[in-house]
């Protein structure tokens, strides 16, 4: 028969890995996309009337991944439990009552806290964090049950290693482009297809109310019963409730247009040969610094006959202005630009297509100069190196995170064991 003692140390030990796990997990997907987790920030200041504190967004991303993944790293390997265990109680009981009210009031879509890695609606964020509420209300309460890896003299080592490692992984991915693009616009996929709706895929269903007045007073109607030949009845308005959501497809819109605002998305994502599109949000805050490079792969596609277009949301003054500052002779396209954030983390970014498959993206800090423009050419029509070079990556990181831990881990051990020996001596 299982004691109470066995039950209590089953479920700190489940609620230690369940928030140990989702803790890094969250930690490690914010910090792949930093820029991305800033956007949400800044969603979320603006919705509070914040909209002063918007320009630390940036740094705010940043803490609050590396925060998250140690507190991660710490609880499941027990190190500093009462400080560890506290913390996570103080945050879980912020972010669930932060969540409760998004569910409640919707003020944003959703709450941004797996990034683009994982997304919920704001009712499902919300109990899972009642979930995580739970454990950790279990851990902190036994928090001396947690079973510690690493003895007292190294938690120093293993919170700081934890933080620091996540805070120079997110200022990696801030200065180039995410390691692992969650997003749907990534190396490999076709644009055509990600707007496809497949034939005989269901729609969205809703709930029509027709809303009447008569006499000063409103009453709603169904389609049904809605009192089409009563004169006496005034037509007021419509009410639309989506009660069943069809297929989405991975990208709902994909709108290109030139400066004379005619739409030229066919002719770009249908484009047989290679096309070249700088990616710029807004003109007005890219950077220029990089224009020598900007200027070698343009001359590179004018060289072999590639198409190459500046898309941006600017306005035509922008772009004149832009053209002028820089030297620029491409032509421009403009287009939305919550969509032009999503397809590239870097104002300017660059992004080569063919047949609307997104064969390579470049941050502005990478982007292919004269003497690398060829090699970078050859390498992005090799249809084998996106998935080599994801693999190496996956590898290369688990050991980067994983042998310091581990070698500290054996020192510590060897250490603890000579300290004991010499004790019983």
């Amino acid at each position: 028969m299982i004691n109470k003692d066995s039950v209590i140390k089953i479920g700190v030990e489940f609620s230690r890995i369940l928030i140990g796990v989702v803790f890094i997990f969250s930690g490690f997907v914010k910090a792949v996309d930093p820029m991305g987790g800033a956007i949400k920030i800044g969603e979320y200041l603006t919705s509070f009337g914040l909209e002063k504190l918007e320009p630390l967004s940036i740094v705010l991303s940043f803490n609050l991944s590396a925060i998250e993944f140690t507190l991660g790293v710490c609880m499941l390997l027990g190190a500093y439990r009462r400080y560890t265990a506290f913390w996570v109680l103080s945050f879980m009981s912020f972010m669930t009552l932060l969540t409760f009210y998004l569910a409640l009031f919707d003020p944003v879509s959703d709450c941004g806290c797996f990034g683009d890695a994982l997304i919920l609606t704001n009712w499902e964020t919300f109990f899972k964090n009642v979930l995580l509420l739970i454990a950790a209300v279990i851990t902190y309460k036994y928090n001396q049950r947690l079973y510690p890896f690493y003895t007292y003299k190294v938690y120093w080592f293993v919170a700081l290693y934890a933080y620091l490692l996540c805070f120079g992984f997110a200022l990696y991915n801030y200065n180039h482009l995410p390691v692992i693009d969650f997003r749907p616009y990534k190396i490999g996929a076709n644009i055509p297809q990600m707007l496809e709706i497949p034939e005989g895929a269901p729609m969205d269903e809703y709930k029509y109310t027709l809303i009447y007045e008569k006499e000063g007073v409103k009453k709603e109607f169904s389609l049904e019963n809605y009192p089409e030949n009563d004169t006496s009845w005034t037509f007021v308005e419509t009410k639309a409730k989506l009660i069943k959501k069809g297929y989405q497809p991975l990208i709902r819109d994909f709108n290109l247009y030139d400066t004379k605002g005619v739409e030229v998305t066919e002719e770009i994502i249908h484009h047989p040969g290679l096309v070249f599109l700088l990616i710029a949000p807004n003109l007005e805050d890219a950077d220029d610094d990089r224009m020598d490079a900007m200027s070698d792969v343009y001359d590179y596609a004018l060289e072999n006959g590639l198409l190459f277009y500046c898309v941006t949301s600017s306005s035509l003054e922008t772009m004149a202005f832009w053209s002028d500052h820089t030297g620029a002779e491409y032509p421009f396209l403009i287009a939305d630009e919550v969509m032009l954030k999503t397809i590239v983390r870097s104002n300017p970014g660059l992004m080569l297509l063919q047949n609307g498959t997104i064969l390579e993206k470049w941050h502005s800090n990478d982007f292919p100069d004269e003497d690398t423009i060829d090699r970078e050419m050859a390498r992005c029509l090799d249809e084998n190196y996106i998935k080599n070079e994801e693999d190496g990556f996956l590898i290369s990181n688990l050991l980067t995170f994983a042998v310091p831990l581990l070698l500290v881990w054996m020192y510590d051990l060897i250490r603890n064991k000579r300290r004991r020996k010499k004790e019983e001596i």
